[in-house]
C-alpha cells in the first residue's frame, strides 16, 4: 500500500477539513471505539444487528449486494457500490441500484474519482461537496457526472487491512455534507464485514492461481472483456497496454458509454481501433 501524506486522508489533497471540521493542517484519526461511550456502544450494536439481519442466509456471492443495501439503510446515502482494485481499472462487484452502478462505472471509465483515489492511498476519502470547492476541482469531470444524476457527495472506504487495499465501498449522497463520527464508524464497520466476506469467497478450481484472479471467479466475468478488448486494441493500433486502456476509456467517455460497454463492441468486432 502506498505511503500516505498527512493531508490525504478524509478528502482531496490539501483539504484542510476532516469529518469533524478540523483545521490547522492536523489529520483526523480514524475513530476507534474505546468502549467508554454508552451511546457509541448502542450505535455499534444497532449497526451490527442491521448488518447481521441484512446478510442472514446470504451465499458468498450474494454478500456484496446485501451489504450495499445494508449501507444505504444505515447511513445518510442514497446508494452504495463495491468495487475491487484490479490492474488497469476497478471491477464492480455489486451496487444497491442503477444510479450507484452507473457512478461506479463512470469512475472506472474515467480512471479517476474518489473510489480510485481511496484505493490508491488505502484510506477513506470523503468528497463532501462535488458541487463546489476542493472536491469539485479535484475530480471535475466525475463531479459533473455525479451532480448531473443527483449525487453531491461521495464517500469511499477502502476494503482490506493495513498491508493491502483490495477495493472500496463507495457511498453516494444526494446532498453535500460529510459523515459524522458515528456514521463514519458505521461505514468502517460495514467495510470490515465486506472485507471478511470477500476473503471468504470461493477461490476457484485453480489452486495455483494467485492474487485477485483466484477469488474473483464467477463475480466479475464481464470485465474479462475489458482486458480482451485492450489486447485487441494493442494489436490493431500498435500501442502498449496503458495506451490501449486510455484509448478505450477516452472513446467510451466521448460517446457517453462505459468502458465495459465499448469493450463488448471491440470484442464482438463492431468497433475497431485500426492505426491510420
Amino acid at each position: 500500500m502506498a505511503v500516505r501524506p498527512r493531508d490525504d486522508r478524509y478528502g482531496s489533497p490539501g483539504d484542510d477539513s476532516g469529518p469533524h471540521g478540523a483545521s490547522g493542517g492536523d489529520t483526523p484519526r480514524l475513530p476507534v471505539p474505546d468502549g467508554g461511550d454508552g451511546g457509541e456502544k448502542r450505535d455499534r450494536l444497532r449497526a451490527a444487528d442491521v448488518i447481521a439481519e441484512g446478510v442472514r442466509g446470504a451465499s458468498p456471492a450474494e454478500m456484496p449486494g446485501r451489504l450495499c443495501t445494508v449501507a444505504v439503510k444505515l447511513l445518510p446515502v442514497v446508494g452504495a457500490s463495491i468495487s475491487l482494485r484490479a490492474d488497469g481499472m476497478p471491477i464492480q462487484l455489486s451496487a444497491s441500484d442503477d444510479q450507484a452502478a452507473h457512478l461506479s462505472e463512470v469512475q472506472a471509465t474515467l480512471g479517476d474519482g474518489p473510489c480510485m483515489y481511496a484505493a490508491s492511498i488505502g484510506a477513506p476519502v470523503l468528497a463532501s461537496d462535488l458541487t463546489n470547492g476542493r472536491d469539485a476541482r479535484r475530480w471535475p469531470v466525475f463531479a459533473q457526472q455525479a451532480t448531473a444524476v443527483g449525487v453531491q457527495a461521495v464517500y469511499s472506504i477502502p476494503l482490506g487491512n493495513d498491508a493491502v487495499c483490495v477495493g472500496t465501498l463507495d457511498l453516494y449522497r444526494a446532498t453535500t455534507g460529510t459523515l459524522t463520527s458515528p456514521e463514519l464508524r458505521t461505514a468502517l464497520l460495514v467495510s470490515s464485514v465486506m472485507t471478511m466476506a470477500l476473503m471468504a469467497l470461493p477461490r476457484g478450481e485453480d489452486n495455483e492461481a494467485e492474487g485477485e484472479a483466484a477469488w474473483l471467479s464467477g463475480l466479475a466475468t464481464d470485465h474479462d472483456e475489458v482486458y480482451q478488448a485492450v489486447g485487441m486494441i494493442m494489436v490493431q493500433s500498435g500501442i502498449g497496454a496503458d495506451e490501449a486502456l486510455a484509448l478505450l476509456r477516452a472513446h467510451a467517455f466521448a460517446n457517453n458509454r462505459t468502458a465495459l460497454e465499448l469493450a463488448g463492441d471491440v470484442v464482438s468486432h463492431r468497433k475497431r481501433f485500426d492505426r491510420d
